[in-house]
């Protein structure tokens, strides 16, 4: 019956929504049920025969439970072991948990304690990175300046060797216009990059004289003439004597006086001839305290022109 009812609600709940035709679909539909209704009465009379055999079943099953009840009894004796020992491992937990706690406070101050020495770390490691960039800076500086040097030795090297090729070529020069001279007590060298023509006295000057001779005018005049030419030469004229005293007592009184007066008559005679400078030329007296030969006082009476380059390029480059 309840069913019927609520068919026949469910019935005015669909007339109220769907049109007439589905409200007489819903109407043949709740006839049909109460037939069914009828059947399922006579099913009711069935049912109670099948209720008989499911209240043996029943009770088969209570026997069931019962002995499940024992075995849950059982279960529950393993459970409160099991609880105890669960107890037991919660405590074992509870002093891991707390040993862990002092670990990890230990491990902190471990931790402190390395985070520190890193930190210092790291500053010294900024502090050699700094030096570092700082001797980069000062190599990059220095090896600029370097640079520089080497640039000016090269310039230096350049000039030493112009004035070697420069002296050799005056050497070839001063050779060839003396060479009639060479067997006649002249003599010509290169030595440290100068020109040394040493004339014996006997080529130019008598015993004691400061007059020179004409083959040694001719000499001197050959000599200065290759030389009006190199106006960026430098010119001593050293006098040298051996040592002999001088006898009288006019000039020249010693062999200072003689070997100075001589290399002035040199330039004299060099300056009166030829188009060299005065200020090119020097006039030395050594006298007999730079010989040549201690045995031989022939060779120490002599006059050396000196012939060298004139440095101030040289000089003025290095100073720079």
């Amino acid at each position: 019956m309840k069913f019927l009812g609520g068919l026949f609600i469910l019935s005015l709940l669909f007339v109220s929504c769907v049109p007439v035709k589905k409200y007489e679909e819903l109407v043949e539909k709740e006839k049909q049920c109460s037939e069914e209704l009828a059947k399922y009465k006579t099913d009711a009379l069935n049912f109670e025969a099948d209720a008989t055999d499911l209240r043996s079943k029943h009770a088969l099953l209570t026997k069931q439970v019962t002995q499940l009840k024992t075995d849950t009894t059982e279960l529950g004796g393993n459970y409160r072991t099991l609880l105890a020992k669960y107890d037991k491992l919660a405590k074992i937990n509870e002093a891991l948990e707390t040993n862990y706690g002092k670990l990890r406070l230990t491990g902190a101050e471990e931790s402190a304690s390395l985070h520190a020495d890193l930190t210092a770390k790291q500053l010294e490691l900024q502090r050699k990175e700094d030096k570092l960039l700082t001797l980069e800076k000062e190599l990059i500086e220095k090896q600029a300046l370097l640079s520089e040097r080497e640039q000016r030795v090269n310039e230096l090297e350049k000039i030493i060797r112009d004035q070697d090729a420069a002296a050799q070529r005056l050497k070839e020069k001063v050779s060839n216009a003396l060479k009639g001279f060479i067997n006649k007590g002249l003599k010509v060298e290169e030595r440290n990059g100068k020109i040394y023509v040493s004339l014996e006295a006997k080529l130019l000057f008598q015993s004691g004289s400061t007059s020179v001779e004409n083959e040694g005018k001719t000499a001197l005049i050959d000599l200065a003439r290759v030389l009006e030419s190199e106006t960026e030469l430098e010119i001593i004229v050293e006098g040298h004597t051996d040592t002999d005293k001088m006898a009288g007592t006019k000039h020249p009184k010693n062999n200072w006086e003689l070997s100075v007066l001589r290399s002035t008559a040199v330039i004299e005679i060099m300056l009166g001839n030829s188009n060299l400078k005065p200020s090119q030329v020097m006039a030395a007296g050594r006298s007999e305290f730079l010989p040549v030969d201690i045995n031989d006082k022939a060779k120490n009476r002599r006059i050396e022109i000196i012939i060298s380059p004139n440095l101030n390029e040289l000089y003025e480059l290095i100073n720079n």
